[in-house]
């Protein structure tokens, strides 16, 4: 039960193919007889996008909304803590009553 279980890896369905071989061929030399010509350089290609551009203002609002995100998100998270405390304290209560109806109820017998 506690032992680790190798997976085992299944027979291949299906035809397979072997490699293909391939056969070493003989390299044949040239002579140069003239100057070899340059190949011509590809220019950059062009983006048809506007570069981004960040203004003053524009990095205001980047700040002022990454704040907002970060504040909105801590309150979310806070008052899922306090709910969790919340229900925490009320079980510990019912506990408490339901422990005190008990004893009660058996010291009445």
């Amino acid at each position: 039960m506690f032992r680790p279980k190798i997976p085992v890896m299944p027979q291949p369905t299906g035809h397979i193919a072997p490699p293909a071989v391939v056969e070493p061929t003989a390299v044949i030399q040239q002579q140069p007889t003239a100057a070899p010509v340059p190949a011509p350089v590809a220019s950059a290609p062009v983006s048809a996008r506007p570069a981004v551009q960040l203004t003053p203002g524009a990095v205001v609002a980047l700040f002022g909304g990454g704040t907002a995100v970060v504040l909105v998100v801590g309150a979310v998270l806070v008052s899922m803590l306090l709910a969790v405390a919340i229900t925490g304290v009320s079980v510990a209560i019912c506990a408490l009553v339901i422990r005190s109806l008990i004893t009660s109820e058996a010291k009445r017998r």
